[in-house]
This record gives structure tokens, C-alpha cells and sequence, in this order.
């Protein structure tokens, strides 16, 4: 295995990233036949080009680490993994890809031992690019014409004397993640679509996110990655952190129900 170090890792994957969202608008501008996976859940040929693009590229900057791609592994190919790989979700959002809303995004993270170590989230759409490495920091700038502008730092903020501001999701949104909200005084109930979510509380514009639903780990590793280099964390409903690997229980590589913080204790309520 040859891994760059972190700080030209992200490099690449921030390129990587914003190559596939440029093939990504690309098909969508060409006009977009959406068919169904098994579990019923829509996919494009946006999908598709985005992840043979993110897969090749990871494959010549690390040589031999394992790459576990969302529409690889939903036909069956579930590549080799070890103590570190990577998990990619060429076009999380696809429903509000496929209605024509912006709320999209390009998923690539790198996972060591079990935990999300850096992760990049691009939204092709407004050009938005996030990114962070855990232990050196997050941040976020704009992509104009294939470039990365004025680079940003992301810090969480500190956790509210009295209401929070909640970002829950736009289509996913279920009873239970209602009934963990109603625990709380909330100011603002922000809704956001993809892995924006976990921006949202990295940039300090928000201080939870509950999911009560199914997510899989290339949901999420991205953005976990993001929101822990800004400060956050994301922990099971129980407190326990979100593990990544191969799981004996279930459903391959889903995430158990999950709860993302910025600077507060989620379990205050």
C-alpha cells in the first residue's frame, strides 16, 4: 500500500471531487434517464461516470488501498478492504438531482482504523467545496471554473446558553428524528439536503443533526471527517462512536441511527 501523506491526500481528492462534478453536470445538461436500484432508490448515468472517475484516480494516487464506491457495491462488486480505505459517494442527493435542485454533492473520505481521517464534500452545483483532516483542521472555499478560491477555516461553535439551531434532512425525515428534535428548545430548524448537513454544523451554522434513519457509511464518512476536524463529532443514539468497516450485522457497510453535534452535548436535553 502507498499513501501520500494527509496534506497531498486532500489534494487529490479535492481534485478528484470536483473532476466528478464536473462530469456530473455534464450528464445532467445532456438531459438524465434515471433508473432504479434494487432497493428502489433512483440512479443515473451521473452516478455512474462520477464514481469511475473518483475510482481511477483514487486507484493511481493510492495504489493499493480499497475503494467501497456506493453504485459498485449496489452491483455486487465489494472490493478488498483493510485497517484503511476509502468510501465514495459519486452523487449523494440523487432524488434532488433528479428533480432539478441543487442540493447535491460529491462524497470522497478516507477512513483509518475504524474512523473517518479526512474527507472532501463538493457541491457541483454553487461550486461549494468543504473539506477537513482530522487533527490539522477543516475548511471551505468556492470552485469557479475547475479553480479552488480564498481558502476558509471551519470551527464549530460553542454549544447555546438556551435554543439550538437544528439542520435535519429534506427528504429522510422520520418520527423518531421529530421525537429527539421535540426534546429541545430550537431557534432554527434548517433544512438541508446530502452530506451539506455536516457542513452546516462544521461551519458553526447550526449545533445538531439527528438521524433516526438508514444512512450507509459512504453517506457519512465524508462528512463525519469534515465535522471532526472543525471540532463536532458524530456518536451512535447510545454514545458510542459511528464504526466503519466491513459489519457482521445487517445490511453491508449501514450506519446504525446517529446523532451529529457541533459544540454540544447531545444527550443534554
Amino acid at each position: 500500500m502507498n499513501l501520500p501523506n494527509d496534506s497531498d491526500l486532500i489534494e487529490a481528492l479535492v481534485a478528484a471531487a470536483i473532476a466528478a462534478g464536473g462530469i456530473i453536470l455534464n450528464v445532467r445538461d445532456g438531459g438524465l434517464s434515471v433508473e432504479k436500484k434494487s432497493d428502489a432508490s433512483p440512479v443515473t448515468e451521473a452516478d455512474r461516470a462520477a464514481e469511475r472517475e473518483i475510482t481511477t484516480r483514487l486507484h493511481q494516487i493510492a495504489p493499493g488501498v480499497g475503494v467501497i464506491a456506493e453504485e459498485a457495491v449496489a452491483e455486487g462488486r465489494v472490493a478488498d478492504i483493510g485497517d484503511v480505505f476509502f468510501l465514495v459517494d459519486p452523487l449523494d442527493g440523487t432524488r434532488e438531482f433528479v428533480k432539478g435542485g441543487n442540493d447535491f454533492t460529491v462524497n470522497i473520505g478516507l477512513i483509518r482504523d475504524g474512523k473517518p481521517a479526512l474527507g472532501v464534500i463538493f457541491v457541483p452545483a454553487t461550486g461549494k467545496l468543504y473539506a477537513g483532516v482530522v487533527g490539522q483542521g477543516a475548511w471551505k472555499a468556492e470552485v469557479k471554473n475547475g479553480v479552488v478560491g480564498r481558502r476558509t477555516a471551519m470551527h464549530v461553535r460553542p454549544p447555546p446558553a438556551d435554543a439550538i439551531d437544528v439542520v435535519a434532512s429534506k427528504s429522510h425525515r422520520t418520527k423518531e428524528t421529530d421525537d429527539f428534535i421535540a426534546k429541545f428548545e430550537v431557534g432554527r430548524l434548517v433544512s438541508a439536503g446530502s452530506s451539506v448537513k455536516f457542513c452546516v454544523l462544521a461551519a458553526g451554522l447550526a449545533d445538531l443533526y439527528p438521524r433516526m434513519g438508514t444512512t450507509m457509511q459512504w453517506d457519512t464518512a465524508a462528512g463525519e471527517a469534515i465535522l471532526r476536524s472543525a471540532g463536532g463529532k458524530v456518536v451512535t443514539v447510545d454514545g458510542a462512536p459511528l464504526f466503519y468497516g466491513r459489519n457482521t450485522e445487517g445490511e453491508l457497510f449501514r450506519n446504525p441511527w446517529f446523532i451529529a453535534t457541533g459544540g454540544m452535548d447531545p444527550f443534554r436535553a
